[in-house]
């Protein structure tokens, strides 16, 4: 009893103590802008209930220029709020102006058109690379301060187009999520103190949030959704894509999507990291949130060169594996100062880090620099795992990977003897419990 109070005891010291020092894992300061969770008051602006202007309530009406209409109109005037009441209202792509916002009222449905025609082809990114793409259902460029709000819902009325995608690799087992042809539910580019909260976002036809070269993001209190069982699945509906972005929390938010929850992007390709399109993404905290079958808590890849600085803590549920670190062989990547802190998971692994060579194709490039994971840290962990580490490297290998930490965890698994050496050199073990066992 007295050990089993220890254990506890040394595991909630260990999840607190890196907001007590208010650090990130590479030790610099954690700005004060992330203890707020506080939603931002939209009651103050000029209010645009759409059905004021022009738009109808008819669920079967295609209204994708009456809305735009409100948007612009609202901009024109000032800015203010475009409001969604009760009711479905189908739309194929928006593009939100400076100085406006969306709220979705209580029972309010905006419901993307389930034909990829009513989305425009523009310059956008997409697994990690910037080329012609749909539009999505919601889009934002250069904005600052732009908020989506809810209790609604952002429905991307995705049936038919999961549908299409697995009879698409039913006839090509190589076709790609490009060339299945879907839009993406909400993308937000180069865009400033954005926050999305209490809003629902639901049954994407791609991936559910996505966002580019964007800062002071704050997802607060929402809920990503789509099918993850049943006769259609939702094919690569990522809850929360962050493609070169930095300072993002993402608090007290649901998850159940049919691929990664919380999921970091930026570039993919031999070349990729001298592509002034990618980059890294860093400072990015993840707390407080519920997770239902996803594939990872966090996961670093499948389009990423660079991480840094990424918190995950005081989360719960089930996943595929609670953080996947995917490896290219084709792409150059650093993946440093991550940690995942008093979580508590039922999954496949606790840690992933193994390659991922789906679609990739390596160039001959003398100078590759060599891929890394270091300083990586898990700590405060209890949960049932299939495997505690499932960490593999091709041979020859293509990264390298250091100064893992593993404290303070508590794990039911078959896999009682897990191979630590696979973690590589300056690798710290301590207070491992495997079935009640202590790891020596």
């Amino acid at each position: 009893m007295i050990r089993k109070f220890l254990l506890l005891f040394c595991m909630l010291a260990s999840a607190t103590l890196l907001q007590a020092r208010n650090q990130w894992p590479d030790g610099s300061a954690i700005d004060k802008w992330f203890n707020d969770t506080t939603w931002r008051n939209l009651d103050q602006l000029p209010q645009y209930v759409v059905t004021s202007y022009g738009v109808k309530t008819d669920s079967t009406l295609m209204q994708t220029a009456a809305l735009q209409h409100v948007i612009d109109l609202a901009a024109r005037q000032g800015g203010g709020v475009v409001v969604i009441p009760r009711g479905t209202f189908l739309s194929g792509s928006l593009f939100f102006r400076q100085g406006t916002h969306l709220l979705l009222q209580q029972g309010a449905k905006l419901k993307g058109s389930d034909r990829v025609g009513d989305y425009p082809i523009v310059t956008t990114r997409i697994e990690g690379q910037t080329c012609k793409y749909f539009a999505a259902l919601i889009n934002a460029d250069h904005l600052d301060g732009f908020t989506i709000s809810g209790p609604g819902a952002i429905d991307g009325n995705g049936y038919y187009y999961w549908q299409e995608f697995w009879l698409r690799r039913k006839w090509n087992p190589q076709c790609t999520n490009k060339e299945a042809q879907r839009p993406r539910l909400v993308f937000m580019s180069h865009c400033t103190n954005v926050t999305l909260q209490g809003v629902k976002l639901q049954n994407s036809a791609f991936w559910t949030s996505h966002f580019y070269r964007t800062s002071r993001l704050r997802c607060l209190d929402c809920r990503f959704t789509a099918p993850t069982t049943g006769d259609v699945k939702a094919p690569s509906s990522d809850a929360i894509d962050l493609d070169v972005c930095h300072d993002v929390l993402i608090n007290n938010c649901f998850m159940s999507v049919n691929d990664d929850a919380v999921v970091m992007k930026g570039g993919k390709g031999t070349w990729a990291d001298r592509d002034t399109c990618n980059g890294a993404n860093y400072n990015v905290l993840v707390r407080g949130c519920t997770y239902l079958r996803t594939a990872a808590f966090l996961t670093c890849g499948s389009e990423s060169i660079g991480n840094r600085n990424i918190i995950v803590t005081n989360c719960r549920g089930e996943a595929h594996r609670l953080l996947w670190l995917k490896m290219r062989p084709d792409t150059p990547q650093q993946y440093s100062y991550i940690t995942v802190v008093n979580c508590q998971a039922k999954a496949g692994s606790m840690l992933q880090m193994t390659p991922w060579t789906q679609f990739y194709q390596k160039d001959d490039r003398p100078d590759m620099p060599r891929s890394r994971c270091s300083h990586i840290t898990l700590t405060g962990i209890t949960g049932t795992f299939d495997k505690v580490l499932n960490v593999k490297n091709n041979q020859p290998d293509f990264f390298d990977r250091d100064n893992f930490t593993l404290k303070d965890i508590r794990a039911t698994s078959p896999q009682t003897a897990p191979e630590w050496q696979a973690l590589g050199t300056g690798c710290t073990l301590k207070n491992i419990y495997i079935n009640n066992q202590k790891v020596k």
